[in-house]
């Protein structure tokens, strides 16, 4: 039996869950919330450390508690929402086909929001050579088996990467009486949030090597211990810069990519840049009637920015669904080679709109320039721009001037 349901939104995390209350506050009754994990949350359910929440509520909390205040307005809003059950197949015209322990699940919805956040990058993502032993974990999953299974996972501790799981999970280590050696970075610079080098590593006196990575990998059944190695401007290993570490557990924070297998499935066309969707100003992708939301779209800094796009998303698929007039998005934006990406990427010049971008390399006293027909219509200087650091900007659509597509530069 196949269910009809007005929205159907795939992922219980921050950006569904946002997006989900704030589509119930737009008058939108049925609605349908699909989580493959036990309980609504997300990844904030392993995040138990605070500085969540500064911006959308003004105080600091810890991911679950950042969680529950949504989890308790879905709740109180009586949205419906099955946990335990993942999405295996969506297709292009809206149907949403899910299995747990009662069976196969179809739904057939007016519009789908994707909100499956994001996933880490693992060893074989970056090659790492060397065998093949117990003790190397992700970020992330360091992170699951600590904080909700009470799991130790290692007691001398090398991590690769500086990305912000990354320099949280070198403290929490060492709160728990971990020797954390070093944290190697690939880059010339941090990946992390500049909070986090200082609370996490220089606050504990753990050390960053930057331009360094692992080269080797030894030992049979359990990690015994790893060589790092230097590397050059193009991040080419420098020969005879090899230095060996003793350590039982190697953890990897070395990038999120977004879970887009089911947008891929709805032939949702995707970024070459932010591997996330393409989407316009009301964050609909291209197919009609899917919109999209949080990490799966593009990775984020602060979890507050993923729930207000939730949000801001939400009032858009109400229009949507209540055959509300939504303006069609026939302005690109375009970029130069010192940005990474910029969210959206279509707009229709008709209505304000909030410009995501990042930076592909630290900079500063940059100036931001937006422009269209040669002509700058907005700038904003800053006193610098790092990549770890998602820059927002907010445009009216009274800059814009003509039908012409926008440029934004790097000055």
């Amino acid at each position: 039996m196949i269910i009809e349901k007005d929205v159907v939104i795939i992922g219980g995390g921050p950006a569904g869950l946002a997006a989900a209350v704030k589509l119930k506050e737009c008058g939108i009754e049925d609605i349908l919330i699909i989580e493959r994990e036990k309980k609504l949350g997300g990844i904030l359910r392993q995040c138990i450390h605070d500085g969540f929440g500064l911006t959308r509520f003004k105080e600091t909390l810890s991911g679950p508690e950042y969680a529950q205040r949504f989890i308790d307005e879905v709740i109180k809003n009586n949205i419906d929402y099955i946990s335990d059950t993942t999405v295996i197949d969506l297709t292009h015209d809206k149907k949403v086909i899910a299995v747990n322990k009662s069976g196969v699940l179809e739904y057939k919805a007016k519009a789908v929001v994707l909100a499956m956040g994001c996933r880490e990058r693992t060893r074989g993502a970056i090659s790492i050579p060397g065998s093949r032993p117990a003790g190397v974990y992700t970020a992330g999953v360091a992170q699951s088996y600590i904080n909700l299974q009470n799991t130790m996972v290692g007691k001398k501790v090398i991590i690769l990467g500086s990305g912000d799981i990354g320099l949280i999970m070198a403290r929490r280590m060492t709160l728990e009486g971990a020797k954390v050696e070093g944290v190697f970075e690939i880059l010339p610079y941090a990946s992390g949030l500049p909070r986090n080098i200082q609370q996490c590593l220089n606050d504990y006196n753990i050390p960053l090597h930057l331009s360094h990575t692992v080269t080797k990998i030894k030992g049979k059944s359990r990690l015994e211990g790893i060589t790092v190695s230097e590397v050059d401007e193009n991040m080419k290993i420098i020969e005879g810069t090899e230095k060996d570490y003793d350590c039982d557990t190697l953890i990897l924070s070395v990038g999120l990519i977004p879970e887009n297998e089911l947008s891929l499935k709805a032939g949702v066309e995707l970024d070459n840049n932010t591997k996330g969707p393409i989407i316009d100003e009301n964050y609909q992708t291209s197919v009609e009637g899917i919109f999209v939301a949080g990490n799966v779209l593009h990775v984020h800094d602060l979890v507050d920015f993923v729930s207000l796009e939730g949000e801001r998303l939400a009032i858009q698929v109400a229009k949507y669904i209540n055959n509300e007039v939504i303006e069609k998005c026939s302005i690109n934006i375009d970029r130069d080679n010192n940005i990474g990406h910029t969210i959206p990427q279509k707009i229709s010049g008709k209505n304000d709109f909030v410009l995501s971008m990042r930076v592909r390399k630290p900079l500063k006293n940059p100036t931001i320039e937006i422009t269209q027909d040669d002509k700058v219509i907005k700038s904003v200087k800053m006193k610098k721009a790092i990549p770890a650091e998602m820059i927002q900007i907010k445009v009216s659509k009274d800059d814009i001037k003509s039908n012409s597509n926008l440029r934004v530069v790097i000055r």
